[in-house]
């Protein structure tokens, strides 16, 4: 997208012509993704030495920036657009994408109290930002295409929150994100059941195994994942993406009191199929749970690479698990809205670039300062299989 393009769409931002409600918008999507591929696998047809793409989380439409490039009050539809924006100068800067990855709560859970957007409104403004304005090209001149695991705001907009929202439950994120990782599976808001249609799917691209789990991999992830993996190579690399960081939120597993619901005096979120094992609070430590996911790391190796938002800020770390017995590369990315330090400091802004080579099955995860368009840390590993080192106990 040209400079003069990005300006022209940035004041039809603020003038209010490019509305959440546009025909042509809804037409546009659908036309971009009627030749999605089936649920399971997406190759090329070549292998190409580098897989290339785009990592993001928390876009939180509904919410506003306390001040962005000189102004306040900036709403979260102008913020990712401008993000947008510089993710599209990567065609010049960094090469051929093959996919952009978002990581989750694109809709802010839509609390009565702070006034926020309805998940209908918020998903119709990230679509438009994300999908139908979108420039970037994978090297065989296909668009790019978006990839999205759903946060735990977007969950909660679909089965309610122990707050009040308005309105009380809105599926519409999750009915879209469902429909766009689990195509050819479709769903509507009245045939929508959470507990039924989690995201959990995979691709591949140039012989790496990418993994897309709702919020957390519980036990429904894993069992899920367990089927997943029985098809795919033990030397194949396995990266996976999800909303919430690998040690997970005890807040987000189903209630262990009473009747297990959703009630302001509990605070579970009942977002997790796992009934909280560890307490009965949700300030509990959720050392039992996170074990369960170490446990399954540790047996399946070619687990190297973990990417997540929910925390919101850029770190590159290994995550050991509670019992210290593995390595695994993990990837915590900021948010536009959200940002731990990017809150306050619209420098540190910033999203991910990975790159991998795979004849040598390395990854380098470069960070990107979009607000000045620039480059921060980065860092290279190695995803081979034999990569993550397993400890003995």
């Amino acid at each position: 997208m040209s400079t003069r393009s990005q300006s022209v769409y940035a004041q039809l931002i603020r003038s209010g012509a490019v509305s959440s409600s546009s025909n042509l918008i809804s037409a546009l999507f659908i036309t971009s993704f009627a030749a999605a591929v089936p649920l399971g696998v997406l190759a090329h047809a070549q292998r190409s030495e580098t897989v290339r793409f785009v990592f993001t989380s928390d876009a939180h439409y509904g919410l506003t920036r306390a001040s962005f490039r000189a102004r306040t009050h900036v709403p979260a539809h102008e913020v990712n657009a401008a993000l947008i924006a510089d993710v599209n100068t990567l065609a010049d800067g960094a090469g051929p994408v093959d996919f952009l990855v978002e990581g989750g709560d694109v809709a802010n859970r839509a609390e009565a109290a702070d006034e926020i957007q309805p998940a209908a409104v918020s998903w119709s403004q990230f679509r438009s930002d994300y999908v139908e304005h979108l420039t970037l090209r994978t090297s065989s001149g296909t668009k790019t295409r978006v990839y999205v695991v759903p946060g735990n705001h977007d969950a909660s907009n679909a089965v309610g929150f122990y707050k009040p929202m308005k309105p009380a439950i809105d599926r519409t994120a999750m009915v879209e994100i469902y429909n766009l990782m689990m195509a050819p599976a479709k769903r509507t808001v009245a045939t929508y059941d959470y507990a039924r249609d989690r995201v959990l799917t995979s691709r591949d691209v140039g012989g790496v195994h990418f993994v897309f789990l709702t919020v957390w991999p519980d036990s429904v992830g894993r069992a899920w994942l367990t089927r997943d993996l029985a098809r795919v190579s033990a030397s194949t690399p396995v990266v996976v993406f999800t909303h919430d960081q690998p040690d997970a939120q005890s807040k987000h597993f189903t209630n262990p009191n009473g009747r297990h619901d959703i009630n302001a005096l509990d605070r579970f979120e009942n977002l997790l199929s796992d009934t909280f094992a560890d307490g009965k609070a949700p300030e509990d430590d959720d050392a039992l749970e996170q074990a369960a996911w170490e446990d399954f790391v540790r047996s399946h190796p070619n687990i190297t690479a973990y990417f997540h938002g929910n925390s919101n800020w850029n770190e590159f770390y290994d995550w050991a698990g509670p019992h210290r017995t593995i390595a695994l590369h993990t990837f915590r990315v900021d948010s536009p809205m959200k940002g731990k330090y990017s809150e306050s400091d619209e420098t540190k802004l910033s999203f991910q670039v990975a790159e991998i080579n795979t004849r040598t099955m390395t990854m380098t995860v470069r960070e990107r300062l979009w607000n000045t368009a620039s480059w921060g840390a980065s860092t290279t590993v190695s995803i081979a299989p034999s990569a993550n080192r397993v400890c003995a106990r």
